[in-house]
């Protein structure tokens, strides 16, 4: 037996439905609401539907985190005697342990450079700091007749000569 389909019945029975109009909110936490309402004939209801969104769970804490990291390659780059150019390294450090002597540059990360070419020389000297200091505050405690010693870096510039001798050249 042919079964048919009542068209007319099924549109008959969807026109007697009330119009309804959806739309989807966001709202925080990543969960969507679904709002239905119908329209202005029929009388005024809402059915929400909350769907969640994925989650994971927080992490915990971990411990020893950059404990093997490299070193900073502090320290001197030019050995006393060593022959250095305008603008070479002579040390990087990261608090004051070599101080700057003559024709010896300090840097804004207290890193020492020569400014004129020639050899570097290592002198331990009397250091007697700014009377406006934190380090002139700090001798005043210390016993009457010491002195302090710190370590400066000194480039003794090249003499240039003053006369030439002539060469013949065949």
């Amino acid at each position: 037996m042919h079964h048919t389909t009542n068209w007319d019945a099924l549109t008959d029975f969807t026109l007697r439905l009330p119009a309804v109009m959806a739309f989807t909110l966001r709202l925080p936490y990543n969960i969507s609401c679904l709002v239905l309402l119908p329209s202005l004939v029929s009388p005024v209801c809402a059915v929400s539907n909350l769907v969640r969104g994925a989650s994971k769970k927080a992490g915990g804490s971990t411990k020893n985190r950059g404990g093997n990291s490299p070193g900073k390659r502090y320290g001197y780059k030019k050995l006393d005697g060593d022959f250095v150019h305008a603008g070479n390294i002579l040390a990087t450090q990261r608090l004051i342990r070599w101080h700057p002597g003559s024709q010896v540059g300090i840097g804004r990360n207290k890193t020492l450079f020569a400014l004129e070419d020639g050899i570097v020389r290592y002198t331990k000297e009397v250091y007697c700091p700014p009377p406006q200091s934190q380090e002139s505050a700090s001798m005043c405690q210390l016993p009457v007749g010491a002195v302090l010693y710190k370590t400066f870096v000194n480039v003794i510039p090249v003499r240039q000569e003053n006369c030439f001798h002539l060469v013949q050249v065949m």
